[in-house]
């Protein structure tokens, strides 16, 4: 068993890691070490991506075989079920994520599109399908906020989504306001929105590591993209995954195809 992606949990009590082997596994702590107490299965071929929801009571998982599982975590068994299973997508679903505010998932996939969905009446179903990369879309990151995320896709564009709600009826639609090209070479494999400073890092197939800041234009609901930082040779092969730390709003963690993983400090100019 190889793990594909780590989450964990918001308590930072557990773990989840999905597999090759079409599995996903939540870890516990325990008296210092981590032990399986659950194995979700489900899925048919290998998971790709899995996100805890704010809250911690759910999970997320996607998976190569076009959809996207909903886990629940029931408290009286101390174990997950499947609350809903989406097969909304026509091709591998590379990325899913929560809102950090609200019961909302967002997934990523080899279609080309982003797919947005949501509990209706006790069941999940696709509220929005966003269409605006041309080829695959490989990473997602939400604002703190919870009503932006940037998209990431293998036509070497990011795209920047906003929240626009419209009347009483509570009725929503999510738009681009920003779609920033021209400075990726190659495949943006990763994109991560720094919860503190609102910095957008990308990891990308040229070996690169890029920083953009992101100024909102509230006239006209519209955003611009400044690169503020470009790392060349950030490693040696593609940049598959960046995160900026948690709580120091300079550090960023790089991964990469040269099988080395580094810690960057960013010294921003201004």
């Amino acid at each position: 068993m190889h793990a594909h992606v780590v989450a964990w949990s918001p308590c930072g009590n557990y773990l989840a890691s999905c597999s090759f082997d079409a599995t996903t596994c939540i870890w516990s702590k325990k008296d210092g070490e981590f032990e399986c107490m659950a194995t979700l299965e489900g899925h048919e071929n290998e998971v790709k991506c899995v996100d805890w929801s704010s809250s911690g009571a759910y999970l997320a998982s996607c998976s190569r075989d076009k959809s996207v599982w909903i886990w629940e975590f029931v408290e009286e068994d101390e174990d997950y079920e499947c609350a809903s299973v989406l097969t909304d997508h026509s091709q591998d679903v590379k990325h899913v994520i929560w809102s950090p505010k609200e019961n909302l998932v967002v997934s990523a996939s080899y279609d080309n599109t982003i797919k947005i969905f949501k509990e209706v009446d006790d069941d999940w179903e696709c509220c929005h399908t966003l269409a605006g990369h041309e080829s695959t879309v490989w990473s997602l990151s939400f604002h703190s906020s919870g009503e932006l995320f940037v998209s990431s896709g293998d036509d070497k564009v990011l795209k920047i989504w906003q929240r626009f709600k419209s009347g009483p009826s509570g009725g929503e639609k999510w738009i681009s306001i920003c779609t920033i090209d021209g400075y990726h070479t190659r495949p943006i494999y990763d994109v991560d929105w720094c919860k503190a400073t609102h910095k957008i890092a990308t990891a990308c197939g040229d070996d690169r590591i890029r920083i953009f800041s992101i100024e909102m234009n509230a006239s006209d609901a519209s955003a611009t993209a400044t690169m503020e930082y470009c790392k060349d040779k950030a490693h040696s092969h593609d940049v598959n995954c960046v995160r900026w730390h948690p709580k120091v709003n300079n550090i960023i963690a790089s991964g990469s195809d040269d099988n080395s993983i580094k810690i960057w400090q960013f010294h921003p100019s201004h």
